[in-house]
């Protein structure tokens, strides 16, 4: 009596507790699933039932029907968590398969930028030349010979097609050129010598525009008896544009009271005395001799004249006047006149100071000029990577790349090797910067 009633309470608890796990529980996540499945595979073992999980639980539930006539509902147990799985797997499934709007994203990435080293030279393109400056020979008889550079013909004739070429300021306001036309030999012959002196130290352009100030303005005209009679702030005001203006001043109205005690109101016809007069040196005295009286005696040799043979390598000199002495033993006297204007001119339009234009100049392009720029051209490759990102409705992301390359052409002056200008001398190497 007492074991069937034991039994009777069992059984009661039993089916109260299958009854209320067949209610559909809440959605859990799958990890809370997964332990209400495991309570319930050992409620069942309790019981004395063994269940199986996953899609075998059909299996079991119809293996244990024989139970179920002796009272026993725990085989339904695992069918309510299975089919709890199972939708839990269908729902996912379906967020995954849902349609998503494609989106399109556009990204512009610069992904290297590579210096790429320029073309190995041409064999056909000379090289540069080297300095050869000119030689000193003893005879045996011991009679001096100075065997002139090599090329220099070659390099005097080619300077000479260039300037024919390109006009430079002192073709047109140079100082043998400023002389009025139509003043007497006497006047045009001061004017030459006042030009030399302003010329000093300042361009042909402002020379130019002073000297014509005082033929147009000055009282009188333009000659030695109208600067004697005028007034040095009044001489002052038509230089005020030249360099060093006053200290001119002062030397114009002592040179002319010189021309008048001593030179007969005339300038001087010999280097000696044309560099006795305050501010005319020797440069002035050998360009005023061939400009006013015709006669060749030595060279001028200005800045231009000074720097340009130096870097042709044709002597290696630190002074103007030793320049002079050295173009002068070898140079042909015929040329004496004509390398002042055409090295001042070259100067002027090509072999600046600053900047030389190394690649407009035929010299340098035929490896005549050991000073020569070489120029490297260096190319840039710059490549840019545009990026198309899309979702596909199956949740796929799609990259679609397109390179663009774009190649930049950077000219770099490498100076190695070349002599520095005049105006260099004695001071630390400029850096070479790259245009871009």
């Amino acid at each position: 009596m007492r074991t069937s009633r034991i039994s009777r309470d069992t059984s009661n608890i039993v089916a109260t507790l299958a009854t209320s796990r067949r209610q559909r529980p809440l959605r859990q996540p799958r990890a809370g699933a997964n332990a209400a499945t495991r309570d319930s595979a050992l409620t069942a073992l309790e019981a004395g039932a063994v269940t199986r999980y996953g899609h075998r639980e059909s299996e079991s539930a119809g293996d244990n029907d024989e139970d179920q006539d002796s009272g026993s509902e725990l085989s339904s147990v695992p069918e309510d968590s299975g089919s709890e799985g199972g939708e839990t797997k269908a729902s996912r499934k379906r967020k995954r398969g849902r349609a998503a709007p494609g989106k399109v994203k556009i990204e512009k990435e610069e992904i290297s930028i590579t210096a790429v080293a320029s073309p190995k030279k041409t064999a056909g393109k000379p090289k540069k030349a080297r300095r050869v400056p000119a030689k000193k020979t003893v005879a045996d008889d011991g009679t001096v010979k100075i065997e002139p550079p090599p090329n220099w013909e070659e390099i005097y004739a080619l300077t000479r097609e260039m300037r024919n070429e390109n006009a430079a300021p002192v073709d047109t306001m140079g100082c043998e050129s400023l002389a009025d036309g139509v003043a007497t030999p006497r006047d045009q012959r001061f004017q030459t010598l006042i030009a030399l002196m302003l010329s000093s130290q300042t361009k042909d352009t402002v020379t130019s525009v002073a000297i014509k100030g005082m033929q147009d303005n000055m009282p009188g005209g333009f000659n030695l008896e109208s600067v004697l009679a005028i007034e040095p702030p009044a001489l002052n005001a038509f230089i005020n544009k030249v360099g060093f203006h006053n200290l001119k001043t002062k030397y114009i109205k002592q040179s002319a009271e010189i021309l008048r005690d001593k030179w007969n109101s005339d300038i001087p016809d010999t280097i000696q005395g044309l560099t006795s007069l305050p501010g005319v040196g020797p440069k002035m005295a050998y360009l005023c001799m061939s400009a006013a009286w015709g006669r060749d005696e030595g060279i001028g040799v200005d800045v231009h004249v000074h720097r340009i043979t130096n870097l042709w390598g044709w002597h290696k000199t630190d002074q103007p006047e030793k320049t002079r002495a050295a173009l002068e033993s070898w140079l042909p006297k015929d040329k004496w006149h004509d390398i002042n204007n055409l090295l001042v001119g070259f100067g002027q339009t090509i072999c600046l100071p600053v900047g030389r234009k190394c690649g407009d100049c035929k010299l340098a392009d035929r490896g005549l000029c050991p000073s020569a720029v070489v120029t490297k051209s260096t190319k840039v490759k710059k490549e840019e990577k545009a990026v198309k990102l899309e979702v596909t409705d199956d949740g796929n992301i799609v990259e679609e790349g397109i390179v663009k390359m774009e190649g930049i052409e950077v000219k770099s002056e490498d100076v190695a090797g070349a002599i520095p200008d005049i105006e260099d001398l004695g001071k630390p190497p400029r850096r070479t910067r790259i245009k871009r």
